[in-house]
């Protein structure tokens, strides 16, 4: 768990600084008018940092398992309107949201790791899967479509 903690923590101190290296037209044009620009990619980890959030302390008072609620992600995005926010704004959530959770998962005694949890019609996953996969998501739309690198 720890690496996961030390890995999060370097994005939250990285990726304000490699934003703040790009201009207001390559944060915000989107490649297509069907694609979301890297501010809203960004707001999108945020609705998954807060949706994940939760996940995180309710898997560990809920009865087991803990049925997991989706989320419509292009939703969220739109009537947040992250597009129309600035980017320090956009950012400052982000950070904060990923702090947050930085200081959840350092809470989590270790035998919660095991708590299981699940969508309705998919297999259980463990607490740990949850987390990881958390990360993993972030890591792809950070290094693949936002293309931070560290």
């Amino acid at each position: 768990m720890q690496s996961t903690i030390d890995q999060l923590d370097l994005w939250v101190n990285t990726v304000p600084e490699e934003f703040r290296k790009m201009s207001e037209t390559e944060i915000s044009q989107r490649p297509s008018p069907q694609k979301w620009s890297k501010k809203e990619i960004l707001g999108h980890l945020c609705d998954s940092a807060i949706n994940n959030l939760g996940r995180f302390v309710k898997i560990q008072y809920n009865m087991e398992p803990l049925i997991l609620t989706p989320y419509d992600q292009v939703q969220w995005v739109k009537i947040q309107g992250y597009q129309e926010l600035p980017i320090d704004e956009v950012l400052e959530l982000w950070v904060s949201l990923n702090k947050k959770i930085i200081n959840v998962l350092k809470n989590i005694p270790k035998e919660n790791l095991t708590l299981k949890c699940g969508f309705e019609s998919n297999e259980l996953m463990t607490l740990k899967w949850l987390i990881q996969d958390y990360l993993e998501h972030l890591e792809h739309h950070l290094k693949k479509q936002i293309l931070i690198k560290l």
